[in-house]
């Protein structure tokens, strides 16, 4: 079966890729974890994984059913360079949860005449009703991150989205939604290390864009404006939670336990819906690029 693109992550992986990319994903094991600067040496075992993230799906689903009948608000920003695990981590918080109560929101490339109104406009309908939680793929950061590096908006465009972008997300907490904003980050040589196995994986093809080939060779300005945008956006009311991703079952395991820990469901298990790991998440402090 042809591969996407003509191999291009291929050609890149051979013939642009750093080094010192190209020797880790060599010569490390599967199971192992490429950066040097992971607090763990390899991934957590599948079965382990299985059965705490399980315990902590039947804690999503008492929060489901508090949110229900409580008419709470939830809404949970899922950001990340690609390939950080983004939609994996959605799928297992909403694997057991009811859609007309949760629902995921990915939203296309603006139309025509959403490019002309207010940018938040369109995340604005989106936003969840009483008794609802909504789990946003990717974002009003759009705008701080993507469409920055690929010049989908002006300069005078982003600055205008970060002066209001503060005020905006203070209107939603005052309004008394749970805001959630989690940045899931990978590795340059893990988000290679994946990028590769979609590729030959024809399960997962579906998911490489031709923005997926050339944000490889974008690496260092993406660092540069997410480092900006934690700089920017980073508020005592709505901060970042940083999840170190390059092992994925960690990675969702976190995200499950920040939103878990933070909200005062019924019938809560402290014990299972516990802070998360402070070795791989926490605020913009322990980003790396």
């Amino acid at each position: 079966m042809p591969v996407p693109f003509d191999g291009a992550i291929t050609e890149y992986f051979e013939s642009e890729a750093p080094a010192d990319v190209r020797v880790a994903i060599k010569t490390t094991d599967k199971d192992n974890i490429l950066s040097d600067d992971f607090p763990y040496d390899a991934q957590m075992s599948g079965k382990k994984a299985a059965k705490q993230i399980e315990a902590l799906q039947i804690e999503l689903t008492k929060l489901q059913a508090w949110v229900k009948d409580s008419g709470a608000r939830v809404c949970i920003v899922f950001e990340g360079r690609d390939a950080a695990g983004k939609g994996g981590t959605i799928s297992r918080f909403s694997e057991y949860l009811n859609p007309r109560v949760a629902r995921v929101v990915a939203l296309p490339k603006p139309s025509d005449r959403e490019a002309t109104q207010w940018y938040f406009q369109r995340y604005v309908q989106q936003l969840p009703a009483g008794g609802e939680i909504v789990m946003f793929d990717r974002s009003w950061y759009n705008r701080a991150v993507v469409e920055h590096v690929f010049g989908f908006c002006t300069p005078t465009q982003r600055d205008h989205f970060f002066s209001q972008l503060p005020q905006f997300e203070k209107m939603l907490v005052d309004e008394g939604i749970y805001v959630f904003k989690l940045w899931l980050n990978v590795g340059r040589a893990e988000q290679l290390r994946r990028f590769l196995k979609r590729e030959k994986d024809p399960l997962k093809q579906w998911k490489l864009s031709w923005i997926d080939i050339e944000g490889l060779k974008r690496w260092d300005a993406y660092s540069a404006a997410i480092k900006e945008t934690f700089t920017r956006s980073h508020t005592g009311h709505a901060p970042w939670t940083i999840i170190r991703s390059d092992d994925k079952n960690r990675a969702r395991i976190a995200a499950m336990q920040t939103v878990l820990s933070a909200i005062p469901y019924a019938e809560k298990d402290s014990s299972i819906a516990c802070a998360p790991d402070p070795a791989i998440c926490g605020g913009p402090d322990i980003w790396n690029v």
